[in-house]
């Protein structure tokens, strides 16, 4: 199967999913268009929420597509790569409609970064995470503000140096990245259809007002996250990393 990215609306619900064969590990063209996807739906007024999610059982997102990564040549393509996961989380912050995650797995990297941003985090007990960007040489700069705010700078520091180590839901849960944490599946769908039933018939004007109060101090993040992407283009680059993704692709 190809990757893609669709979106289905029904009682003013809508429903945006990613799929990428290799572990929902997502190349640019994903990212864009689901950047676009959830800038169209912030705009558009039948939909009043909106659910976040990905194909498959066992992961969420593993981040940026590996591939991709190891094809990069110059720091403008490192720029224009790591920028992928940075438009998507600034439509997050900047769409005027609630955005409730499905995660119903793992998350690595650029996969934590899309679990931290979303508004409300519903998941499994399932769900780790993972910020394996050192493992390699760079780091989550990209993701990073987004994480931080979520659970704080002790939290996301312990994620960004122990980067081989996987976290719990529990843990997500307790440092405030997961909302709800739920031990099937079914549970977790029942309560995203009763939250976004909920959030569909209240005020538009009132949860615009809300997101803009929750996202305060974030404004500059246009610019910041090109910044830090350009950080990871830049140390791509250098011998480490590409000896560590030779080592990775060694192994695959």
């Amino acid at each position: 199967m190809e990757g893609y990215v669709k979106s289905h609306i029904e009682h003013g619900i809508n429903t945006i999913e990613f799929f990428y064969p290799q572990s929902n590990s997502l190349p640019g063209k994903i990212l864009e268009a689901l950047a676009k996807e959830i800038h169209f739906a912030g705009t558009h007024d039948e939909t009043k929420v909106i659910i976040l999610r990905s194909a498959g059982e066992r992961t969420f997102c593993s981040g940026a597509s590996f591939d991709e990564l190891a094809a990069i040549q110059t720091e403008a393509e490192g720029l224009k790569f790591f920028s992928g996961f940075a438009e998507v989380i600034n439509a997050i912050r900047k769409c005027p409609k609630f955005i409730i995650g499905r995660i119903q797995g793992k998350c690595v990297g650029g996969g934590v970064g899309l679990a931290a941003a979303v508004d409300y985090a519903i998941a499994t007990d399932k769900a780790e995470l993972k910020l394996s960007e050192l493992a390699i040489g760079i780091g989550p700069f990209v993701v990073g503000p987004a994480v931080e705010r979520k659970i704080g700078t002790a939290a996301f520091s312990a994620l960004a140096i122990d980067a081989t180590m996987w976290r719990n839901a529990d843990w997500a849960k307790r440092k405030g990245m997961f909302a709800e944490v739920h031990e099937s599946a079914e549970n977790m769908d029942e309560s995203i259809e009763r939250l976004s039933n909920t959030l569909s018939h209240s005020s538009p004007d009132a949860m615009a007002e809300m997101k803009k109060i929750m996202w305060k101090g974030t404004e500059h993040w246009d610019a910041l996250l090109k910044e830090r992407a350009a950080i990871s283009g830049r140390l791509v680059l250098s011998d480490y990393t590409k000896h560590a993704i030779e080592k990775f692709k060694a192994k695959v």
